[in-house]
């Protein structure tokens, strides 16, 4: 299995655009990006690539990694920085499976399925495939697993990805708080390579009008407001599960320069065999 990090930004990104801040000054400088957020999976034994999640910056990302196009994807949850990237499809594509989660979403009353469904009716070159939290499902060669986290007030799902032939795991938190829970945890555990949303320090917090969630018991926050884990909330879920190897991604920008580029903080371009 080899994972490409291709995306391991935020919504904005960094560098921001417009944005002349020490951070997005220091990524300049150093030629480092982080794109909207977006994973490339390689099964090398069937040569097949699964893509997680549909970045706007699809074009840059694909032109400027050395990764083939997806043979399947899927769509964690419904945020525009995590799915609008579905529309380079259009002449891409003879037809891209995309899997997505079938529960029904309260604040939209649609599946993810369903919303991918309705807002890309135009692309008759994808199929969307319906597919229930926690069952296991065969895509690319890999066991995946979907598994309901904590994003409100929408729907978002973690993620597991095996290799049945080898037993090399990729485990990914998706968009999430620390609320992450007891039976997600427990498909998410034991991975060989964990990657976690960590939006930023979580001495940031003080400046989020919500302030932080979740503290540890030295009141340290592990969540920055109630949608995202903090740095610390990520490592200390990654101790949780027992990960092998952990790299932090759903960067902000705000992380301070002096701190931005420490590890286990990801860029894009990071790749690992699994």
């Amino acid at each position: 299995m080899q994972v490409t990090l291709l995306g391991t930004g935020d919504t904005t990104g960094t560098p921001t655009p417009g944005c002349d801040c020490d951070t997005c000054a220091a990524a300049e400088e150093r030629g480092i990006e982080r794109s909207r957020f977006s994973v490339h999976v390689r099964n090398e034994r069937t040569d097949e690539c699964l893509l997680v999640d549909l970045s706007p910056d699809f074009r840059h990302q694909f032109l400027h990694r050395d990764v083939a196009l997806p043979d399947e994807a899927i769509v964690t949850h419904v945020h525009f920085d995590h799915l609008d990237g579905l529309g380079n499809a259009y002449r891409l594509f003879d037809d891209l499976p995309v899997h997505a989660a079938s529960e029904r979403d309260p604040a939209t009353d649609e599946s993810v399925a369903d919303t991918i469904r309705s807002k890309y009716d135009y692309l008759d070159r994808v199929t969307v495939h319906d597919r229930a939290p926690f069952e296991p499902f065969e895509t690319c060669g890999f066991e995946v697993r979907l598994v309901p986290v904590d994003h409100p007030p929408l729907v978002c799902y973690g993620l597991a990805i095996e290799n049945p032939e080898s037993g090399a795991k990729l485990a990914l938190t998706g968009d999430t708080s620390y609320a992450v829970p007891e039976e997600s945890r427990d498909v998410l555990a034991d991975a060989d390579l964990l990657l976690a949303d960590a939006i930023v320090p979580a001495h940031l917090c003080d400046h989020h009008p919500l302030g932080g969630d979740h503290h540890d018991s030295s009141g340290v926050p592990r969540t920055f407001g109630t949608k995202h884990m903090t740095r610390e909330g990520a490592l200390s879920l990654a101790d949780e599960l027992n990960a092998d190897e952990t790299r932090l991604v759903h960067l902000s920008h705000f992380y301070p320069a002096e701190e931005a580029f420490e590890e286990p903080l990801a860029v894009d371009g990071e790749r690992y065999r699994l």
